[in-house]
């Protein structure tokens, strides 16, 4: 028997069901699993308000997340793997996810352990999951795997019912637009990572540092969204800074500032992002080479594979 840690914070409920598809096969398989759900001190509503929803985005950009409760975990107890599932919010980690990686205890539990991530969102998470990396690399954790599960919708679509599902609750599908949120095949079809995670458990392949989900269709990255990614966190750089130079979270001094950034993303979504999109189409024989570049780069560790999707689907 193996001891897992799963860490996560589900605001809508769907990286909830996500997990609990993981986490079943594991404890079928005689594994012995702790689910850490953060809660922050302050909680985060949902549906969102739309001044909370903007007010929280420079905190998430800059990483300074609000304080936590305290964890059912000391730090001190000692686990064979880790899982982090988490969500994106700005391009970022959501900010109990972040808490958690820069706390101590957080620190300690993922010290010289293999650590899993597990992301549930819209289409755009390559910027968050580097972001992941990184402080998992600084807490002393082994990135061994990582799974995204996504919004298949067109991207622009998503940016329309995204926001409609977390302002106001509502995730059905409208006016010729899709649903909102991972589709509930892909939620069901996620206990294979499960099971395969608790084979690997059996035979000692978390200790290998090698992935264990790979054949698994754990990742399928849409590379001309990683450039579009990557221009927008730079702005969302400077505009976090701004922001946060008018003052802190909920003080009501910097709804101006935010009133104009909304006015800017709403541009950006209607103007910039579809002629990005466009312009990459265009210029696709020209960016052929970069683009598989950055495909093979954030598919890893565990890949876009399907060769052992039979073993595990049924």
């Amino acid at each position: 028997m193996k001891r897992v840690l799963v860490v996560t914070f589900s605001q809508t409920g769907q990286l909830a069901d996500i997990v609990g598809r993981v986490v079943g096969p594991l404890r079928a398989g005689g594994h012995a699993v702790h689910v850490e759900t953060l809660q922050p001190r302050t909680p985060f509503p949902f549906p969102w308000p739309v001044v909370d929803f903007v007010d929280v985005f420079p905190e998430c950009v800059q990483l300074d997340p609000p304080p936590l409760q305290p964890m059912r975990l000391n730090g001190d107890e000692d686990f064979d793997l880790v899982v982090l599932a988490y969500q994106v919010w700005y391009l970022a980690p959501a900010l109990p996810m972040t808490a958690f990686l820069q706390s101590p205890a957080g620190q300690a539990l993922l010290r010289g352990k293999p650590v899993v991530t597990l992301v549930a969102c819209r289409n755009m998470w390559l910027s968050a999951q580097q972001t992941m990396s990184r402080l998992i690399a600084a807490a002393g954790g082994r990135l061994v795997d990582h799974v995204a599960l996504v919004d298949r919708g067109p991207a622009l679509a998503t940016f329309i019912t995204t926001p409609r599902w977390v302002l106001t609750g509502r995730r059905d599908g409208f006016l010729g637009l899709p649903p909102a949120g991972v589709a509930p095949a892909e939620i069901a079809a996620a206990d294979r990572f499960g099971k395969a995670l608790a084979d690997a458990l059996d035979a000692d392949i978390e200790k290998s540092g090698l992935p264990m989900l790979a054949g698994l269709g754990a990742v399928t990255v849409n590379p001309r969204l990683a450039l579009s990614e990557r221009a927008g966190l730079r702005a969302f750089r400077l505009w976090s800074r701004l922001i946060r130079a008018f003052g802190r979270r909920g003080q009501r001094r910097r709804w101006p500032i935010l009133a104009l950034f909304a006015v800017y993303l709403i541009l950006m979504v209607l103007t910039v992002v579809p002629l990005s999109l466009l312009l990459q189409t265009l210029l696709a024989p020209l960016l052929a080479r970069r683009l598989a570049r950055l495909k093979a780069e954030h598919e890893q560790p565990s890949g876009c594979g399907c060769e052992r999707m039979n073993r595990y689907v049924s």
